[in-house]
């Protein structure tokens, strides 16, 4: 039996840090959007070195996201970062720049290097690549299907992270596009009011029970799934893999659903270990996340059992 997969999730704030590593989580990703994309919330370098001593404290690691494409004019301000989150004590970067892995290797190379290059992380040979480069993990595209998953850990030379629960990104783009739209409309927005809490989301006319949460940012424009992830009932399947890291999405989720969440992947992750071979998923666990779930949006196995074609 191999080890005991990580629990990790997003955190949006030095609240949130404290809270989900109470409900059962042993990793946090935080952030900012000056470098990474996608984050509940913002994590200044004092926020991320106080986030560090909460995480050491309860035995936890801390990773930063720098998941941006990187530009020129970006890559000073990137040294002097990477040499913050170094003296912060950081457990690690995800990161999808080769530019990001250049510049920690020169600056901070005792810093472990996640690769997340979103849906192109499809095959454990370009993963061992990186690997040879320094990355120590890949974050594994969303879009591989079970047999895919499975069947690539013995082949992989590098740890393995899969997300298996929460909303996931379908589309982003640099430009405005929900401004653009909205004052081509005799509508236009002052300031930043597009961001995640104007609860804006797309319907196609095809599908019109379903909503995609977009939302603008410093970064763009980024769109969301419909639906949530959630592979808890086959989560065992993953462990006896062994599948490294397990992630929560918990953007566009309040903390109290997320704690939920949490704590019921640790419950089944614990349980998993203490007896593999007579380990059962237990039907309450699923209800108490369906029991809080948002009703608009379904709770589904995602493309754990798809065929996907790129």
């Amino acid at each position: 039996m191999g080890n005991k997969p990580e629990l990790l999730v997003p955190a949006g704030s030095l609240t949130e840090v404290k809270a989900y590593l109470e409900a059962g989580a042993n990793a946090v990703l935080i952030g900012e959007a000056k470098f990474g994309m996608r984050l509940p919330g913002e994590f200044s370098t004092a926020d991320i070195a106080e986030a560090v001593k909460t995480g050491h404290e309860r035995e936890a690691k801390v990773y930063v996201s720098i998941n941006k494409l990187m530009h020129n004019e970006q890559l000073d301000g990137l040294r002097h970062y990477v040499k913050e989150l170094a003296e912060a004590g950081i457990d690690g970067i995800q990161f999808g720049d080769p530019a990001v892995l250049q510049t920690v290797r020169e600056i901070a190379p005792q810093i472990p290097l996640h690769w997340n290059a979103e849906m192109t992380s499809t095959n454990y040979s370009t993963a061992n690549y990186w690997g040879t480069k320094g990355a120590s993990r890949v974050v594994l595209a969303r879009e591989l299907n079970m047999d895919e998953i499975t069947e690539m850990q013995p082949e992989l030379k590098v740890d393995s992270e899969v997300q298996v629960h929460g909303m996931t990104n379908i589309y982003h783009s640099k430009r405005r596009l929900v401004r653009s739209y909205m004052t081509h409309q005799g509508r236009p927005v002052e300031g930043e009011g597009l961001d995640k809490d104007r609860g804006l989301f797309l319907i196609e006319a095809e599908r019109p029970d379903e909503k995609f949460p977009i939302y603008e940012d410093a970064n763009g424009t980024h769109i969301m799934s419909s639906d949530d992830i959630c592979i808890l009932e086959d989560l065992h399947l993953l462990m006896a893999a062994g599948v490294d890291s397990f992630k929560i999405e918990t953007l566009f989720k309040p903390s109290v659903y997320n704690e939920t969440v949490i704590r019921i992947y640790r419950q089944a992750i614990d349980a998993y270990f203490q007896d593999p071979e007579n380990y059962e998923f237990d039907e309450a666990w699923i209800e108490s996340i369906r029991g809080i779930q948002d009703p608009e949006r379904e709770l589904s196995f995602g493309f754990f059992y798809k065929e996907q074609v790129y």
